[in-house]
């Protein structure tokens, strides 16, 4: 045979012995990479130590994957519920812990740092030690088994969560202060716009004549829906003679082009920010059991794993039973958040009261002073370090005072600190897992005035049939300012002086009426309301739909108000709807055959925010186009002052823009505009514009079209291919942001729960998404169905489909 003849044997030979070598490498990687995927997934059935238990402690989930966590104690429960938590959440809980920390970028990289930068402003991790600290130590204990647990959890993997790989960086280990780092986390995420508005409202009041900026910026409107008092009166529009827009004056904004509507407009007309929760409550004589019923719907930014994880906590009580709870869980804490423990039920929406103020810093004759009311005092200089991932470290100084650190410049240069309750050492405790052995609303309502966590109002109904309102949270005592605008605090003749004492806290007990209910609104008046504040309450048109929707019936039960949680009729766009059809008369359809289309679908539909209405979307984006329309010129001089002012975080907006459409006063109305019949068209032709922007015809541009829910993992934001495997199916849902349904593309109802107490086996608790936070996992998704359609789901859990036994091992 030649040497020509054997070179193509050689070939294949090789060829064949690198095909089989390439095979045997991706079949080792793919088997490395099953084995590890798999290794993270939670243990289901069988036994696993765990260290400092006292007693077994049985873990029993249903087909959906929900936990009964079953102990003799309530330290050991609370040690297993850690064990569980990392188990299926443990890279939520990492997210959380170094959020509030400012800790991302040591995980993700640099892309974190401006996030960090702001966040490690507030020194968290440093106060979490206090808080800590300063906790009892029957707390104390109870933290630290829970942090034991999450450790122990987060060992027993065969592999640590899958996240961890892709990130190419091992877990690490949780810490006792980590929990209070999960409290601030959500102090963050309720509060921490309200600086923001404080800001703009500074401007809006420096910059404006004063009747303008009360009449663009009201307590409240005619939605108000509060359970004491009444709704307030709007202020009026302000007289050609304070404020013309006609004339250019000292009265007005010195740069007219400044009055035109530019395309980067207040908002844009498919988006307002979303905001709020929703709870009610009614008295036992309103039902059929005569026990009281309670509705929670807490609603948040919608992720994979969602923010809540289910479960019942099951231990012996002092009476010889068995105490259980049931309800809603925080990964990173080791308590029900939300539920009912058969004796009372509890639930909670976002305050609004104002728990942080900006304080003008007045500098003193020596370079790095302020002053205050002792005399100049010296800046406090805190050097932190930002470590990041596969880049070098970051170093960040803040500026200390003594009201808090200093978090910005002013729009007239001034040094501004600031004074929030998250920043004291009461902002953080365990009080509110007393609410598991409450019996009572009386013992309830001491409980909650003693919490530390953000301020919320609290629902509470009880077995006997009675309901209160109140308020949990620390709540400053203030003197000399409402709290409203940025102030110096430097003469000593406004400030804070202490907190207000449980016994001086708001509560409404068993009202006359039966019934109870908070949207994120106004809910009280009066001294009540001087004692809150108001950090940016919620326009009260979702609140007054749930309170009419109350007062409607005489008799509930769950699935009813399952039913008002769902409700999506578009009550608060209605008369913007008639206002749409009386701008596109007939005659302005006319000369354009796209107005009687528009017009068409306007007074066809409109009524709901159902997936196929394209009235409700395009009545809905006019509101929004008239809205930027109105305000832009007004507030002009507020943005040529402080580009970051942004008059969207003013909640009461719908207040004076209805009164300018009602009254039209000529001197208010854009100059660019004849009339306000020019500015109405005007809008109706941009909304029809912007509807049909991407060329398809107006029928295809139904409100499902944009209300396409898109539930995420955050990795799949940033690894587009990984969507598919880690994200829920984009799907188009009904709701929106001014009725009970509240519903955007990524935020909504993170739990909706239903309950009467010592009647749970009729309750009702969805959540989007499942248990799980691993994609491989049969209960990553389980559930979600139940809570995108609206079908009942048991707030019981079901028959044990697997058990898993963690029993005591010495450590």
């Amino acid at each position: 045979m030649s040497g020509a003849s054997r070179a193509p044997r050689r070939w294949w030979r090789w060829t064949l012995l690198a095909s089989l070598g390439l095979l045997a490498l991706l079949t080792g990687v793919g088997g490395w990479l099953y084995l590890r995927l798999h290794g993270s997934l939670a243990q289901l059935e069988g036994a696993a130590p765990l260290a400092g238990l006292r007693a077994p402690v049985a873990v029993e989930r249903d087909s959906l994957g929900i936990p009964t966590i079953r102990g003799d104690n309530r330290l050991d429960v609370a040690r297993a519920t850690g064990f569980v938590h990392a188990q299926e959440r443990f890279f939520q809980m990492d997210l959380l812990r170094r959020t509030a920390a400012g800790e991302l970028a040591a995980l993700v990289g640099a892309t974190a740092l401006p996030l960090d930068r702001a966040h490690r402003l507030h020194r968290f991790r440093h106060r979490a030690r206090l808080a800590l600290a300063a906790t009892p130590a029957e707390d104390q204990a109870l933290i630290a088994a829970y942090a034991a647990g999450v450790n122990a959890g987060l060992a027993a993997l065969l592999a640590p969560p899958f996240e961890y790989l892709l990130l190419r960086t091992a877990p690490e280990p949780w810490r006792p202060e980590d929990t209070p780092l999960v409290v601030y986390a959500m102090y963050l995420d309720l509060q921490g716009q309200q600086w923001r508005r404080e800001s703009a409202r500074g401007v809006l009041r420096d910059r404006l004549p004063p009747e303008l900026a009360a009449f663009l910026d009201p307590p409240g409107t005619e939605w108000d829906a509060p359970l004491r008092g009444e709704p307030f009166p709007a202020p009026p529009p302000p007289g050609p003679a304070i404020f013309d827009l006609r004339r250019n004056d000292g009265a007005n904004p010195p740069d007219r082009a400044n009055t035109e509507v530019r395309p980067d407009r207040l908002t844009s007309a498919e988006t307002e920010l979303p905001r709020g929760s929703n709870n009610w409550a009614v008295a036992g004589r309103l039902t059929a059991h005569g026990g009281a019923l309670l509705a929670n719907d807490m609603h948040l930014g919608l992720r994979l794993p969602n923010i809540w994880y289910r479960a019942t906590l099951a231990y012996p009580d002092e009476h010889g039973g068995e105490r259980q709870i049931h309800g809603v869980t925080l990964p990173g804490t080791p308590a029900i958040v939300s539920g009912g423990n058969g004796h009372i039920a509890w639930g909670y929406t976002n305050s609004e009261g104002d728990w942080a103020d900006l304080v003008i810093l007045e500098p003193g004759a020596d370079n790095g002073t302020y002053q205050t009311p002792d005399g100049p005092r010296a800046f406090s200089r805190v050097q932190e370090t930002l470590a990041v991932k596969d880049g070098p470290a970051a170093t960040l100084e803040i500026l200390e005072t003594r009201w808090g650190p200093v978090v910005d410049r002013d729009h007239q240069g001034r040094q501004r600190a600031l004074r929030w309750v998250a920043h004291d050492a009461r902002a953080v405790n365990l009080k509110l897992l007393a609410l598991e052995r409450a019996d009572t609303v009386d013992a309830a309502l001491e409980i909650i005035n003693r919490a530390g966590a953000p301020a919320q109002n609290v629902l509470l109904a009880d077995a006997d049939g009675r309901i209160a309102w109140t308020l949990s949270g620390p709540i400053p005592r203030r003197f000399g300012h409402d709290g409203r605008l940025p102030a110096s605090w430097a003469d000593g003749q406004r400030g804070w002086s202490g907190w207000l004492e449980p016994a001086e806290y708001p509560r409404i007990v068993d009202p006359p009426g039966g019934r109870l209910w908070t949207a994120n609104g106004r809910v009280v008046d009066g001294a009540w309301l001087n004692l809150l504040g108001d950090g940016g309450y919620a326009l009260g048109a979702r609140a007054r739909q749930i309170r009419d929707g109350l007062l409607e019936r005489d008799r509930f039960d769950e699935r009813d108000f399952l039913a008002l949680q769902l409700d999506d009729r578009a009550l608060f766009l209605a008369r913007w709807r008639e206002l749409l059809l009386t701008t596109l008369t007939p005659d302005a359809a006319r000369t354009n055959p796209r107005w009687d289309e528009l017009r068409r679908y306007v007074a066809d539909g409109g009524g709901r925010a159902a997936v196929d209405s394209v009235g409700y979307r395009a009545v809905r984006a006019f509101r929004l186009q008239v809205r930027d329309r109105a305000f832009a010129p007004l507030t002009a001089a507020c943005r040529q002052a402080d580009p970051r002012f942004d008059y969207g975080l003013f909640r009461q907006s719908e207040g004076p823009l209805w009164q300018l459409i009602s009254q039209r006063p000529p001197h208010l109305l854009d100059p660019r505009y004849p009339d306000w019949s020019a500015l109405l068209l005007d809008a109706a032709d941009a909304t029809l514009a912007e509807l049909t922007a991407d060329g398809r015809p107006l029928a295809a541009h139904a409100w499902g079209d944009y209300n396409q829910v898109r539930i995420q993992h955050p990795f799949s934001r940033f690894l587009p291919w990984s969507s598919g495997w880690l994200d829920l199916p984009a799907q188009a849902l009904p709701g929106d942001l001014h009725m009970p349904r509240i519903q955007t593309p990524d935020s909504g109802a993170s739990e909706r729960l239903a309950v009467a107490p010592g009647r749970q086996r009729n309750g009702i608790l969805h959540l989007p998404g499942g248990q799980s936070g691993h994609p491989l996992s049969p209960f990553y998704r389980a559930g979600h169905v139940a809570w995108a359609t609206g079908e009942p789901l048991p707030l019981l859990p079901g028959p044990t489909a697997h058990r898993l036994r963690l029993e005591p091992r010495a450590p």
